[in-house]
């Protein structure tokens, strides 16, 4: 053995260990630009995850190019061929020299378009991408060509068929249209590559997303099959309607359950129609086909929303089948947040999901009457289980079954339930607090909140600042799904004490009790990104003067012994008054909080209808928005002045002898009763993504489980 190398061996530091502080590089690392074809390559994965994203930019292409028939071959899962034939209008031949160079596109022109786009794709990556990780063959066709012309592409660029040729495209026979062949996928990016576990798995992927754009795609015939094999996995004809689409993609039991719907609103500036199943039909999961202005997208919420809608109606752990076709207006949507388009942002989501609910919700309890129930009969001749179609009461969505009448000496066999499982699940159950008269003030009628509300013409506008998509990606990272589950799933049982701000929810079988007022500085922090620029206004008639405010807010520290000299107190006021004058323009843009040249409070942002904040606390608002922002950082300024907001809007802690108090006083508290329950609680349950910071806020007091197993040893 060679006695040098052994040596050098042995003085080489083990594999994974941590290099010192000694071998560190000496002085800055120099910062070079990346060579093309990495920068390439990086755009090229970021855009073409797998087989299935580049099949869906070649069929929005081929549609987009007003194809009515698309032929789709794949091979060992889309990495050894991915052909996608169609008879839409085809590509010049003057373009073909460009057609896969990056950011090339027939419907993008300015940055403007992109606030009116109507197709699937603008940006011009889809092919450029698949040039740089695969082998890409195009062959096309024109109406007024005389014949078709195919040519290779490697790297964005015009490649030779083989080694010696021209790269210019070559003359051949063809019929109209276009025909991509996408051969060796990945074939440079061997990690990538050895990622797919196997090509059945990936065809399973292919083969839903086709069926996805073959529901969707009215007029449009689709076809899908591996290569070799006679039989097509997907076949379906232009001329089938949506139901029988659905029919033929999934399968007869959920297009034989299925009823239809529309929702439109002008206000929201949006229409949609659908297909969703009724009660008959119970899933193993749930099944979402949903476009957003005709292209593909994914949305938690929506799906969230949707098996919420419909836990009431179908069995424990059945999901139902949705295709939803959501249109809204361009100017409202942004479709250019993901780079494989996967995802989109429009205007006033909660509300657009919670009418398209609603709307479905209405058409589960109309249609519910012709449930299939199983009925099991013992009598003397028979000991066979039948399934009969009984008739029930449409009673506003409340269903009973008709049980067949059998003679005295049968008996009905049915499994009875452990009551440690039993527990009230639908939070909209009348309660017993329900039954009692609620004292109606002179100025408030019953089933109103006591505040007028004017609806004005202004449009909302779609937040596009990074900085706060950025602080809304903080809060998802944060969120702990457990408790998100939890406050969406709640029944609110009653306020525990209202001056530490503790109420008790019901959660499955569990009882908790919640800091509410914690709950609410999350979720109006919450709502202050998503609503961020739309808020409302709570005006002042007439207005304020801010200088007042702000002494008063001084008044309040000093009588809660906060420890300045005199001329630092003195000095406070005008400096925050010059502080909010001065960036008037923009509270008044982002948040409606709006001042006065003179120095005048006009309005304050109005987050939720049906709550209105103690104006007690606004002058130490106001007082907080001078050294409590960072004025000089934009994404630190909005935080810190959402949180403070946020502060304000949580609900006042009551002292202990609230309830024998001033009759303000009293009636206040009563009034934010009714608002926490009535109006912040259900407000949680809708749209809250609860964090892993409210964790300290909730505490686990009973569970139903849990005191049968003591009670059954005594």
């Amino acid at each position: 053995m060679d006695s040098t190398s052994q040596n050098a061996r042995s003085t080489s530091p083990p594999r994974g260990t941590k290099r010192k502080a000694a071998d560190e590089i000496e002085g800055p690392r120099r910062i070079r630009a990346l060579h093309q074809d990495v920068v390439n390559k990086i755009a090229a994965g970021e855009i073409i995850v797998a087989p299935v994203h580049a099949l869906k930019e070649l069929i929005e292409n081929a549609v987009d190019a007003g194809s009515t028939s698309l032929e789709i071959v794949v091979k060992d899962g889309g990495l050894k061929l991915l052909q996608i034939s169609d008879n839409g209008c085809g590509i010049n031949k003057d373009d073909m020299s460009i057609l896969c160079e990056r950011f090339t596109t027939s419907k993008l022109k300015a940055f403007e378009d992109l606030q009116s786009i109507g197709t699937y794709g603008f940006r011009g990556e889809a092919l450029a991408s698949i040039s740089h990780i695969a082998h890409l063959s195009i062959t096309t066709k024109t109406a007024d060509s005389s014949c078709a012309w195919k040519a290779h592409y490697a790297a964005g660029k015009l490649a030779p068929a083989k080694p010696g040729q021209s790269a210019d495209p070559k003359a051949c026979a063809g019929r109209q249209g276009t025909q991509i062949q996408v051969e060796d996928l990945f074939y440079n990016v061997p990690t990538r590559r050895r990622a797919f576990r196997s090509a059945s798995e990936e065809y399973a992927k292919i083969a839903e997303q086709v069926g996805k754009y073959a529901v969707h795609c009215q007029g449009v015939a689709f076809s899908c099959k591996k290569h070799g094999e006679s039989g097509t996995s997907i076949a379906v004809p232009m001329a089938a309607g949506t139901k029988d689409r659905i029919r033929i993609v999934h399968n007869s039991d959920i297009a034989n359950e299925l009823m239809e719907f529309e929702v439109s609103d002008k206000q929201y500036g949006f229409k949609t129609n659908g297909f969703a199943s009724n009660a008959n039909y119970s899933g193993k999961r749930t099944t979402l086909l949903l476009f957003i202005n005709h292209r593909s997208v994914d949305s938690s919420a929506i799906k969230k929303a949707v098996e919420q809608t419909y836990s009431a109606f179908l069995p424990k752990g059945g999901k139902p089948f949705l295709y939803l076709s959501l249109e809204i207006e361009p100017a409202r949507v942004d479709v250019n947040v993901h780079p494989t388009k996967r995802e989109v942002n429009f205007l006033n989501e909660e509300e657009i999901v919670e009418l398209i609910c609603g709307a479905i919700r209405s058409k589960l309890g109309k249609v519910d009457t012709s449930r299939t129930f199983m009925t099991q009969s013992l009598l003397s001749g028979g000991k066979t289980p039948s399934i009969s179609r009984q008739a029930t009461a449409d009673d506003g969505g409340t269903t009973t079954p008709t049980l067949p009448r059998v003679p005295s000496t049968s008996r009905l066999v049915s499994q009875k339930p452990y009551e440690n499982n039993l527990v009230r699940t639908d939070a909209k159950s009348r309660k017993i607090t329900t039954m009692l008269q609620r004292a109606l003030s002179p100025s408030r009628g019953a089933g109103s909140d006591g505040i007028d509300y004017q609806y004005t013409d202004k449009e909302a506008t779609i937040c596009r600042l990074s900085t706060i998509k950025e602080l809304r990606a903080l809060v998802r990272e944060s969120m702990h799904s457990g408790l998100t589950d939890v406050f969406s799933n709640h029944t609110f049982v009653g306020i525990v004490d209202d001056h530490r701000r503790i109420a008790a929810i019901q959660s499955g079988v569990k009882l908790l009790l919640v800091d509410y007022g914690m709950v609410c500085a999350e979720y109006f922090y919450q709502l202050g990104l998503t609503d961020f620029g739309n808020f409302g206004a709570i005006r002042f008639d007439p207005p304020l003067n801010l200088d007042d405010l702000l002494r008063v807010g001084v008044k309040q520290l000093q009588d809660q012994g906060q420890q300045m000299s005199d001329s630092e107190w003195a000095g406070v006021v005008p400096a925050v008054v010059e502080q909010l004058v001065s960036r008037r323009d923009m509270l008044a843009e982002y948040f409606t909080l709006e001042i006065s040249e003179q120095g005048d409070l006009l309005s304050i942002p109005l987050l939720i209808k049906g709550y209105m904040p103690s104006m007690a606390k606004l002058p130490n608002l106001l007082l907080r928005l001078g050294p409590h922002v960072d004025w000089q950082d934009e994404s630190g300024c909005f935080q810190s002045f959402l949180r403070e907001l946020a502060n304000f809007y949580v609900p006042e802690a009551f002292p202990l002898s609230a309830s024998n108090g001033h009759g303000d006083v009293v009636l206040r508290r009563d009034e934010l009763h009714r608002a926490i329950e009535d109006v912040l609680f259900p407000a949680f349950k809708a749209r809250l993504v609860a964090t892993r910071s409210l964790l300290k806020g909730t505490v686990e007091v009973a569970d139903l489980k849990g005191l049968y197993r003591v009670f059954e040893r005594c």
